[in-house]
């Protein structure tokens, strides 16, 4: 079980289980996480969220919304929507976990999107644009 929260601590949460650790550079997750969107994949029925947290969520694509907090702003996460109801899996910011520790990233998406001011070490898929949206779907101008 991993647990984590906002900047603030308005938001807490707990994942009972994660998937993949992956950045995606697309446009969209640079302005709304001002870089590279760092995010670890939890399942949709194994995070675990007070009713009363202070969660906007806003669609940002056709295929998806991202969250921040209410009170303090903190980006949250982002949501593969499958329904109309706004359900899916999460993509859950590395930096709100109280430990990140024991991640391995697996993949960097929107590759060819990434300013050329830094990259990331390691032997993992890099995928482009194109690669992206053939493999997930989405629009040109995010995932």
């Amino acid at each position: 079980m991993r647990t984590g929260g906002c900047l603030c601590g308005a938001v807490r949460f707990e994942a009972a289980r994660l998937g993949d650790f992956g950045v995606c550079h697309c446009t969209q997750c640079q302005r709304w996480a001002g870089g590279a969107f760092l995010g670890v994949n939890v399942p949709e029925d194994a995070m675990q969220l007070p009713e009363r947290a202070p969660v906007v969520t806003f669609r940002s694509s056709a295929r998806a919304s991202r969250s921040h907090c209410g009170t303090c702003g903190s980006p949250l996460w982002y949501r593969h929507d499958r329904g109309a109801d706004g359900t899916g899996d999460y993509e859950v910011a590395i930096g709100l976990f109280d430990d990140g520790n024991g991640l391995e990233l697996k993949s960097e998406i929107f590759i060819d999107r990434k300013p050329d001011s830094f990259a990331l070490a390691g032997d993992h898929a890099r995928l482009t644009e194109a690669e992206t949206l053939a493999r997930h779907g989405g629009d040109s101008e995010g995932a």
